[in-house]
């Protein structure tokens, strides 16, 4: 059996950074990076983009290097992703920010309104559901993380947490402030919107659930294989045969429906750059389905049936 060996070099100054002699054949990527960590304890794998070309595309952990286009002298190019932090614990951090922040709004704790408001309540019955329908998302957010999502990365770069805890935690005080605030006034069209706003928040939160839990089911523990998602005999699926991140649509309809309950311009507008943002991860995903498998179902739209 031939070996092979490797050199890795730096991808910014062409400098050798390690040579790996006797390389098995069958030796993944993320074994040639845990090898490479060996000798440079500072890189751990997590934080180790390796690729054939300078500027070319992070090779992946499974690749295997007798498949790769290289000689029997393969040559790598390293360069260093930063610190890594887990998928996980962004989540959890980003997620249990925007449930205490509208806690403290809420309960109205000192120095955030006129003293003679401290831990007072509204008087007002839409405030408080929209208290129970704000937590009730983060909640089934965080136990999401812990108990349903499999990533297929497990690390993100450190200085990601900052950025979305910025997003999540900036918007949930600012419409937190607008929704407890003394001065706050119903909708107005009174219980009949408030009414249907929560049947819509409800019915896309279980979606939203349904859609993660069919995703979790496709991907089984510890594999980072893809397949495409289709409906399951859960009715709240089957809108995967007009979309590929139904997740998304859940979601935006789930803001929708808090926006109609508060009549609030910060949570309209949060509702906007979410779905902004939400658009462009969907329309990515759905690129990469479309390489991904030939037989893609070709009646899928991005995130809205037949529009987007």
């Amino acid at each position: 059996m031939k070996h092979y060996e490797v050199e890795i070099l730096d991808a910014k100054t062409k400098d050798k950074l390690c040579f790996l002699d006797k390389v098995e054949p069958n030796a993944t990527i993320g074994e040639i990076k845990s090898m490479f960590h060996k000798s440079h304890p500072q890189w751990y794998p997590a934080r180790q983009s390796i690729r054939l070309d300078p500027k070319g595309k992070s090779l992946k952990d499974e690749d295997v290097l007798q498949h790769l286009p290289v000689g029997t002298t393969a040559t790598f190019y390293f360069r260093d992703l930063g610190a890594q932090i887990s998928w996980v614990t962004v989540f959890l951090t980003e997620y249990t920010g925007p449930l205490v922040i509208y806690l403290l709004f809420y309960f109205r704790v000192p120095f955030i309104y006129s003293p003679k408001y401290d831990f007072t309540t509204s008087k007002h019955w839409v405030v408080h559901l929209a208290c129970m329908c704000h937590s009730f998302h983060y909640v089934k957010r965080l136990l999401e993380t812990l108990f349903v999502h499999r990533f297929s990365h497990g690390t993100m770069p450190l200085r990601n947490i900052f950025k979305n805890c910025t997003y999540y935690w900036g918007f949930a005080a600012w419409m937190a402030y607008y929704i407890n605030h003394p001065l706050y006034t119903p909708p107005i069209y009174g219980e009949q919107q408030i009414r249907l706003a929560l049947i819509v928040f409800l019915f896309c939160q279980i979606g939203n659930f349904s859609i993660h839990i069919a995703l979790r089911n496709l991907r089984p523990p510890g594999s980072k294989a893809r397949k495409i998602p289709y409906p399951t005999k859960n009715p709240f699926t089957w809108i995967f045969l007009l979309v590929s991140c139904p997740n998304y649509t859940y979601e935006l309809g789930s803001w929708l429906g808090f926006t109609l309950m508060t009549q609030c311009l910060p949570v309209a507008f949060f509702t906007l750059v979410g779905f902004i943002q939400m658009t462009v991860w969907a329309k990515g995903k759905h690129r990469s389905y479309l390489k991904e498998f030939r037989d893609y179902p070709p009646l899928r739209s991005p995130i809205l049936p037949f529009v987007l």
